[in-house]
């Protein structure tokens, strides 16, 4: 692994999970080419502020919120799709931020999380097969055979969807939108329908409050509240390392290589084999990545990880993303923690409650029960406390939008429910309400083991 690097060198190695049926491999060739020559979708000194902030988490005094779509579609491309998802992150931060009591980096899984690893490469309906759907960047889902061939095309249309999604977020973010101060208007109709409301709504009143006295604090220069900022910044899967090779470049100034395409990266439970080609790959940036942690990884296989992704220990550099299912965490999770705690190269715990719960309902809808999200979220929490390992954050495909495809939550979501609003291109996704009451249920652990009861027993 001490060879020279470069965005090609995970050619010569294997890989998996990325489509090799394209029909026309000159015409893709083209396309790697033409978003070779494309402007960055992000920039250096952005991805370095995100290190910087995931540096804070990884020493325990900040907490990583990372959430979004399961996989996002071009159909469902609209801009109140991307505001609402926005808002969702934004109220979660808030109330993680009140409780916890410390920053929380937002993370969306945003502006680039199109392409999804399949367990198997075809999909057969009444006696047809066709090649599986792999996400909007490689073919479409409709069950036909030209929407399901892999069209290289689609490469480009993801590249200028993530790019209108940045600017819409870059707007958001700085042009008053995120007035925290809305938050108690943005919560109420979900701490009135919640069995739980009042607590729920005087945690979101004592935050309105705090929030009305800082910005009275902060006038701007003309006696009027100064909007505050907020920076939100993009991850998705790095599963085509095609498209992240034609998207990487290297800053003149340091000579290190950034992967443009987002600022935040990860290697799938499926792809993080050690001598695969999306190891090689992300081991040469200089962005912050992620490495889904699941319940087959030993301590051993970790620490070797660590050694080809991080060998310099860079803080903020690497985030552990456990994902391993609400009966199996508190088996698994121990050893992995002690290992990286007894190494002592800073690292960031974080959880994927969601990829580890998945089942199918009995009409044959996939889901997920809220519950079990919870209960591993809970698992994760009491695993880092037990071994002293400060827990860093939480993963969730989670949606804006009013769906039913998760079940349970404050709403409860039955199975009879599934089929009302059941909009994912892939897997389930919780909707605002399952999304905001997680994370009042997480801000309450997270207070708790503040306390200095908690951190006595």
């Amino acid at each position: 692994m001490n060879r020279t690097w470069t965005p090609r060198t995970w050619r010569e190695k294997p890989v998996k999970y990325m489509p090799d049926d394209y029909p026309d491999l000159r015409a893709l060739t083209r396309v790697e080419s033409e978003l070779s020559k494309l402007p960055p979708l992000v920039h250096p000194a952005e991805t370095r502020r995100l290190t910087a902030a995931l540096a804070q988490v990884s020493q325990g005094k900040a907490f990583l919120l990372q959430g979004g779509d399961c996989a996002e579609s071009f159909k469902e491309f609209t801009t109140d799709n991307i505001r609402d998802t926005f808002r969702l992150i934004l109220q979660m931060a808030i109330v993680l931020t009140f409780a916890g009591g410390r920053p929380v980096v937002k993370v969306g899984r945003i502006a680039g999380q199109f392409a999804k690893p399949r367990s198997s490469p075809v999909e057969t309906l009444d006696g047809v097969t066709l090649p599986a759907y792999r996400g909007d960047i490689i073919n479409g889902m409709d069950f036909d055979a030209a929407e399901r061939t892999p069209d290289p095309k689609r490469l480009l249309k993801a590249y200028h969807q993530s790019s209108a999604t940045l600017n819409l977020l870059r707007a958001y973010s700085g042009g008053g939108y995120e007035d925290l101060c809305n938050l108690h208007r943005w919560t109420l109709d979900f701490v009135a329908a919640s069995p739980q409301g009042e607590p729920y709504r005087k945690l979101a009143d004592s935050i309105f409050e705090s929030l009305c006295f800082m910005s009275a604090l902060c006038p701007a220069p003309d006696h009027t509240p100064a909007p505050p900022t907020v920076e939100l910044f993009t991850s998705h899967e790095a599963l085509l390392l095609n498209f992240e090779e034609a998207l990487t470049r290297q800053e003149p100034s340091t000579n290190h290589w950034y992967d443009a395409s987002a600022h935040m990266l990860w290697i799938g439970e499926r792809t993080r084999q050690l001598d695969g080609g999306h190891v090689e790959f992300m081991r040469g940036l200089r962005n912050p990545i992620g490495v889904k942690c699941g319940p087959t990884m030993e301590p051993d296989d970790l620490l070797r990880l660590m050694d080809v992704l991080n060998p310099e220990g860079l803080p903020g550099r690497l985030t552990l993303i456990g994902r391993f299912g609400a009966d199996k965490v508190a088996d698994c999770l121990p050893r992995l923690m002690a290992a990286t705690r007894q190494d002592g190269r800073p690292v960031i715990w974080s959880i994927d409650p969601m990829h580890g719960n998945t089942h199918k309902a009995s009409n044959g809808y996939k889901t997920r029960a809220f519950d079990r999200v919870l209960s591993e979220v809970k698992g994760f929490l009491q695993v880092a406390s037990a071994e002293g390992v400060h827990p860093g954050g939480i993963h969730l495909e989670m949606t804006g939008q009013n769906v039913t495809e998760c079940l349970g939550g404050p709403r409860a979501v039955t199975e009879d429910d599934l089929s009302s609003r059941y909009h994912t291109h892939c897997d389930p996704r919780l909707n605002a309400d399952q999304a905001l009451q997680l994370s009042f249920l997480v801000a309450e652990k997270l207070h708790a083991l503040k306390s200095p009861r908690a951190r006595a027993a």
